[in-house]
């Protein structure tokens, strides 16, 4: 007795974080066992980008799934969970007497997910909602990552491509959400009335929780309770959007359009990011160049002003005439073979110069051999490298009024 005693108060405390854990490990393993059995492993063919979509009561997400899926180039509706729980397998569930639970709520979940037409993208609406949930998530993402691993040198390797989870919470405080549930609820009655009276037109479902303010706000407080804690315990493990959806339609948009912009960091795989991550990304290059731009001048004023005197002597007395002539194209090629633009730090300044005053000008450097002299013994010729510069220069065309 006393053995036992010991044995049990020694024995780790459980929390139910631990018993979550377990039961979300117990659930996943049935389910992708199951699915192993009954499609083969290499027919467990998931969609590569994923967005798992939660939102508070009222913060729009059914008007903003369009725009969100519209984002991401992703054209098939989204699959909203609450759905699947009338489809003809959870109906047969629920006439066999059994309740659906989680493992069955997840089951008929990546059941739909097999559907081809999700292959290259799907939106998840309401999944997940619980902390056992979020656990058979990171599980889900795990075995598609060895799905990957395992074939990915193999001939079905476009169908298992690194998976992309991405985490969307459109979230609004208490306040908003219920103002928006009543309004809803205002909208539903009023719209219900006018059918009644007209005969024109389908009734709309009326939630009772759409009317009563103190039920509004259960239903939100239920969603912090569950939802809210759920997805946020996914901030760590995946890409996650916390999108603000309190303002307008078109500040929620702007906001949503903010969140999910292509970011390559996010969107390619690790290794393939890696390799391409040294070369700069245009945007990040534009945003500094102007300042780049007046350093490398005033340098060329303090450093090589001979060589910069010289250069800007060229542009105005040789090459600004030629551009004013061709001022209404917009467009000037100039030839020539001064030997001032042998040092390469001339062409820079050159560029630079032009660009500092709004022209687009590039250089190609194309080099000849030209006969000099022959050798009368042995007939070898003796060529010099000629060099001809040829500068393109591109400028706003004049704008010349036409008559009618």
């Amino acid at each position: 007795m006393t053995n036992l005693s010991r044995d049990v108060s020694d024995a780790p405390a459980r929390t139910p974080g631990d018993l979550e854990i377990k039961d979300a490990q117990l659930i996943f393993s049935a389910v992708w066992d199951a699915l192993v059995e009954k499609y083969g492993r290499e027919n467990l063919r998931f969609p590569r980008d994923f967005i798992w979509l939660g939102g508070a009561p009222g913060s729009g997400k059914g008007t903003n799934t369009p725009f969100i899926a519209a984002t991401r180039d992703i054209s098939e509706p989204p699959v909203v969970v609450s759905d699947l729980l009338t489809t003809p397998q959870a109906v047969a569930i629920k006439n066999a007497g059994k309740m659906v639970g989680d493992r069955e709520v997840i089951g008929l979940l990546l059941e739909q997910l097999l559907q081809p037409v999700y292959q290259d993208g799907v939106i998840i609406d309401g999944f997940p909602r619980t902390i056992v949930q979020a656990e058979t998530l990171k599980l889900f993402f795990n075995a598609l990552l060895t799905l990957h691993d395992d074939l990915r040198n193999s001939p079905l390797s476009r169908y298992f491509r690194k998976p992309m989870f991405r985490i969307a919470l459109l979230f609004v405080s208490e306040e908003i959400s219920v103002e928006r549930q009543l309004k809803r609820g205002r909208e539903i009655q009023q719209h219900n009335r006018l059918v009644r009276e007209t005969g024109v037109g389908q009734l709309k479902e009326e939630r009772v929780t759409d009317v009563d303010p103190e039920l509004c706000r259960n239903r939100y407080q239920t969603f912090k309770d569950t939802t809210f804690d759920a997805l946020q315990s996914l901030r760590k493990f995946f890409h996650f959007h916390f999108i603000d959806a309190e303002g307008n339609l078109d500040d929620v948009q702007q906001n949503i359009a903010r969140e999910f912009t292509y970011q390559s960091s996010l969107d390619l795989s690790h290794e393939l990011f890696d390799l391409i991550r040294g070369i700069p990304e245009a945007a990040q290059l534009a945003l500094h160049a102007r300042q780049e731009l007046v350093e490398r001048l005033e340098q060329y004023e303090q450093n090589q002003r001979p060589l910069f005197q010289s250069v800007l002597r060229f542009i105005e007395d040789k090459m600004i005439p030629i551009i004013r002539t061709h001022a209404i194209s917009g467009h000037t090629q100039i030839n020539t073979e001064d030997e001032l633009f042998d040092d390469p730090l001339a062409l820079r300044m050159m560029i630079d110069v032009f660009s500092e005053r709004g022209f687009h000008a590039m250089v190609d450097i194309h080099r000849m051999d030209v006969p000099e002299r022959i050798n009368p013994e042995t007939w070898e010729i003796t060529c010099r490298v000629k060099r001809v510069y040829r500068f393109e220069i591109r400028y706003q065309a004049s704008e010349i009024r036409r008559g009618q």
